[in-house]
């Protein structure tokens, strides 16, 4: 395969939360994510300005991640009916690498620099 021509670029990551366990699965089945419009500027500006873009994925109020997923598109402006949510974006491609359920507990050493050096969770 030829290189990436963003392969120079730095990897970027986010946590992302959801709401509800389904919201999850249906990303899973899938292959999509939608986020709030607020999020859709800085997801976008990492995509096009990383050579990859991690999502590692939460439940709100679960105390794990359900699995990480690697950003597969810009975010467009067609959106999804399957949250049945007002409140979303667009939706976009996820590439899921792996799903399973992660404790916090176990990421408990992580600390983000850009988030007062708080725990990754």
């Amino acid at each position: 395969k030829s290189p990436s021509p963003r392969q120079n670029m730095p990897v970027r990551y986010f946590i992302m939360k959801s709401s509800n366990l389904q919201n999850i699965d249906i990303s899973q089945q899938k292959g999509i994510w939608s986020t709030t419009p607020s999020n859709e500027r800085k997801l976008n500006g990492a995509f096009w300005e990383s050579s990859v873009v991690y999502l590692i994925f939460s439940v709100q109020g679960s105390g794990c991640f359900q699995g990480f997923a690697r950003m597969g598109s810009a975010i467009g402006c067609e959106k999804s009916q399957d949250w049945g949510s007002a409140g979303f974006g667009g939706v976009f491609k996820v590439d899921w690498i792996r799903k399973e359920s992660v404790p916090f507990q176990f990421a408990h050493h992580l600390l983000n620099p850009w988030n007062d050096s708080k725990k990754v969770q």
